[in-house]
Parts: structure tokens; sequence; C-alpha cells
């Protein structure tokens, strides 16, 4: 049984006024305490991308050197067939499949864990899971930076570093996800966790910024900064987040507003009545029809009174069931295999921009120049600007269609427009180089945001689980996890398809974010018929927040 000790910074500060904080300053709280969390886990993650060129330069002229610490403007024009020195063992001709290397080992044991996190966060403390997570990802982003001044040359110190690193990276997505969603109900969750989603990309500038900042000092400072700032960010977890509202006394100000648990009342007992969609009979033409229910099984329920019964399409939770979801059981929920393979793709596109867009800016001219490290990395957090407002944007789209698997696949099928524009006219000036990548982080990341936030969050709830309060965490990770192989794959295959050029690495993201778009096909087909069904079927309305049961 998980326990519910309250946070002792929550219990000082009610001790001191004598009384509760109100569900709206604890919603507060929760959305800028985990916002806060996970943007330290991207900050964290972030260093190594704009690290590279400082460790593998690909400069091949020993009569030319620049300093890692050069800041040059963005004019400044640097022949990359000058030299500097770079670090072994990232030097040669197989530095940057190393470089791959390093990346496939942190995202590879981030994958794993991420189904092992999914498993332990249904079952564990949040508050403790989460913290312990965040201190130990900012203690091995600590030691990847201690090889500066350790003079650690040894590919294995490196490899290990960043195995570690991910598996303790895999406690953050699952609990985040977790928490938030055990605090706000469904009416408005694509758009309340499209702007909370906004920490990642949040994490990622502020982890360019820092990273590309601390670069003057050594490329050490890059990992060790940030790490700090996510161990200190630990701390702030430990002390103050309200995992539930059951453990802060706020259950029954959460039912009282129709709160939290994706549809399952945290008090233990089932709204009074839910409108739902039922479907006729094959042999009454399949029709769709709404009707309220209170709680009890649809299974036999005559709707119109001639006989014929309505197949069972959704169970509302009657008490909250507190045993956790087996894994298989979760695979089974229906939607969540398709949207774990969509991210599969999408993750693999993301996480390739995450990992070399500054290589690839730095190594790529634009306008006629080369930019510095430095200008190259702080580039580059302008695909995360894009990402907000992509992120920001999906979310409200899909609340307003109910309609997540077709806002996704719009997105998708939009993003490859903008992958060719990036590649084709990105390097023809500065600022159509701008322009460019925050349309096309817009179009990578909404997408991405929204199956990351929302839509696990809805499968978590989903009908089929008959009001089990403890599948979130293992639906979250189910989803992110397969993404996760997806982003480690991703980074990998650019070390090695970069070899033959930038227009091979972007001919493999096209491709992926086709593949991505097309796995949402049928669920896309789902949505729209259901729409158009209900449209025809007035005057009953559908219920939005459950049109997740006919995936």
């Amino acid at each position: 049984m998980e326990a519910r000790a309250v946070a002792p910074g929550i219990q000082l500060l009610r001790a001191r006024r004598a009384s509760n904080f109100s569900l709206g300053f604890y919603k507060a709280s929760v959305l800028g305490i985990t916002f806060l969390a996970y943007a330290g886990y991207h900050a964290a993650r972030k260093p190594i991308s704009i690290v590279k060129a400082v460790l593998h330069p690909e400069y091949s002229d020993p009569g030319f050197a620049v300093s890692p610490s050069s800041n040059l403007s963005p004019s400044s024009s640097i022949d990359p067939g000058n030299a500097r020195e770079g670090w072994s063992p990232f030097v040669g001709s197989r530095g940057k499949a190393r470089l791959g290397i390093i990346d496939v080992a942190f995202l590879a044991s981030y994958a794993i864990g991420m189904y092992f996190a999914g498993h332990l966060g249904d079952r564990l403390n949040l508050r403790f899971f989460l913290s312990a997570g965040m201190a130990g990802s900012g203690a091995f982003s600590c030691l990847f930076g201690m090889a500066y001044w350790w003079k650690v040359h040894s590919l294995g110190y490196f490899i290990l570093v960043q195995m570690v690193a991910g598996v303790f990276q895999s406690t953050g997505w699952p609990s985040v996800v977790t928490i938030v969603a055990k605090w706000f109900d469904k009416s408005k969750r694509g758009l309340i966790m499209g702007i909370w989603n906004c920490h990642t990309s949040a994490g990622n500038i502020v982890g360019s910024l820092l990273a590309a900042e601390m670069l003057q000092y050594g490329w050490g400072w890059s990992f060790v900064a940030p790490g700090f700032l996510m161990a200190m960010a630990a701390l702030v977890v430990f002390f103050f987040l309200a995992v539930d509202p059951e453990e802060v006394d706020m259950s029954s100000s959460m039912a009282s507003v129709g709160g939290g648990g994706g549809g399952a009342s945290t008090s233990g007992q089932a709204a009074a009545t839910e409108l739902i969609m039922l479907r006729q009979p094959q042999s009454m033409g399949g029709k769709f029809h709404s009707v309220m229910i209170d709680g009890s099984s649809l299974q036999g329920l005559d709707i119109n009174g001639d006989g014929e019964e309505f197949r069972e399409v959704s169970l509302a939770p009657g008490t909250r069931n507190d045993s956790a979801v087996g894994f298989f059981d979760a695979w089974m929920i229906p939607g969540v295999a398709q949207f774990a393979l969509c991210l599969f793709f999408s993750k693999l596109v993301a996480y390739t921009f995450l990992y070399w867009l500054p290589f690839y800016i730095r190594h790529t001219k634009i306008a006629g120049n080369y930019l510095s490290d430095g200008m190259s990395g702080r580039l580059s957090t302008l695909f995360d600007v894009g990402g907000m407002f992509g992120g920001v944007a999906a979310g409200y789209i899909s609340d307003q269609l109910n309609a997540k698997a077709t806002t996704a696949a719009t997105f998708l099928y939009v993003a490859v427009p903008a992958l060719v524009l990036y590649r084709v006219y990105g390097s023809s000036s500065l600022a159509g180089n701008v322009v460019l990548m925050v349309f096309l982080g817009a179009f990578i990341n909404g997408p991405y945001a929204l199956i990351t936030t929302a839509v696990s969050a809805d499968l978590g709830t989903h009908s089929s689980l008959s009001g089990s309060s403890k599948a979130l965490a293992t639906v979250t990770a189910i989803i992110d996890g397969t993404g996760s192989v997806g982003a480690a794959i991703g980074p990998l295959l650019t070390g090695f398809v970069s070899e033959k050029g930038w227009d091979a690495v972007f001919g493999m993201l096209i491709t992926s974010v086709l593949i991505a778009a097309l796995l949402l096909s049928k669920l896309v087909y789902t949505e729209l018929t259901v729409k158009f069904a209900s449209a025809n079927a007035a005057p009953f309305q559908p219920l939005g927040d459950d049109q997740n049961q006919f995936y």
C-alpha cells in the first residue's frame, strides 16, 4: 500500500497558518512544481547536444585552431577545413559514431527503465520516487562533466555514466503525468497539459543556453551546472509536492467540483450520472445515441423499449479500485498500442533534433558562414520555442474538436513539408532559418506533447479500466517508453547515416513522420465516424470526455 505522508514543507506551512490551503492553491503548486521538475530533467539531458561540436569538431587542418570557448557572432566565418583538438575518444573518423553510441546508451536505458518506472510509480509514493530520480539524474550529469577535470578518455566511462543517468531519468515522466492527472479532470486536459508540457521545451532552452554559456569555462561545466540545479529542484519536490488530493485532505473539494482522477472520484464515489454514447446493434442500423446512466452496468439495457439490447460500451466507476493494472493488460486498453507506436516514430524525429540540431547547425553554412559552438547552441533553442507553441496549440485544438488522434495526425502530415523546407531553404539566410526552425518545432513537438500528456492521461483512465486509479503511470510508461525506444534509435542512426550526408538524415526523418501519421489512421477514422454519426443523431449529443472509449 502506498504511503500517504504529507510533504514536510506543506506540513510546516499549514502549521504556521493554522489551516489548510485551498484547492486552487494545491492545483497551482502541483502544476508549478512538476513543471520545474520535468524542466530540470530536460535541462540535464541537453548539454551533450551542445558539447558534441567541441568533443568532435570535424576539422582537419592543424594549422588553425578555434577555442571551444570562442563567442563568435553569427556573421563570423569559420571554415571546417580548419582544426581544433576535440576530446578523445570522440576525435577521428569514428568520433561521430561514438557520439551516437553514448546517445543510445542513455536513451536505451531510459526506454527500458521507463517500463519499470511506470510499474513502480503505480505502487510507490511518487514524491519519494520523483525526488530520488531527480537527485540521481543531477549526480550523473555532474559525473559526465567531471571527466573534463579527471582527464577521462575512456569510452566505457561515458557509456556507463549515460546508462545509469538514463535509468534515473526514466523516473520523471510517468511520475509527473500521474500526479497532474490526479488533480485535473478531462474537460480541459488537452489545453492544461499542452501549456504545462512547455516544461519540455523550457528545460531544453534553459539547458541549451546554460550549457552554451558554460563552454567558455570548459565543457565540463556544461554538465555540472545543470546537474547541480537538478539536485536543488529535487529538494523542492521532496519538501513541497502534494502528490494526491487525499493526502492533503482535498478529496471532498475535488469531488464537489468534478475534480481529478481522470473520471474516478478521488473520494471513492462516482458522479451521480454520466452521459455516454451507445451504438445500436447492426440489425438496427448501428446508429449512435446518448444516454444518461447512474453508474451501473449497461449490459442488456433496452433504450427504445423494443426488446433490442445495446451492447455494453462503458462501465462507469462505482467505487475506487486501488488494484494496479498489469503491464500486458495496460497494452490491451484500446488506443494504447496505436499511440505508443506513433510516439515511437515521433520521438525518433524529435530526439534526433534534440541531440543533433546544434551539431547540424554548427556544420552547415548559413548565409555562407559557419556559426560558433555557442551561437549554434543558442540558435537551436528556437526549435523548442516552436515546440512550446505547437504543444499548446495541439492541446487547445484537441479540446475544441475532441479529436486527439486527428489533431496529432494533422500536425504530423504538416511536419513533412516543414522538414523539406528547412533542409532546402534553412541555410539561405539566418532569418529564414529562424522562421523555418520555429515552424518545424511546432509541428514536430506538437503531436509528441499531446500524446505524452493528455492522450496518456486519458487512456490511463479509460472506461475499460472500471475505475482503477492505478493505471496512469503504467499506461504513461508504456506509451512514452515505446516512444523512447524510437528516441534511442534516431540519434544512433543519425550518427551513422550522417556519414552519407544530411540529405539522407532528413530522408529518414521524413519517412518516420509519415509512418507516425499513418499509424493513427484507424483512430482518426473512428473519431471522424463518431463525430459524423453524433451530428446526425439529434437531439442526442455525445459527451466529449468519453470519446476515447471508442478507440
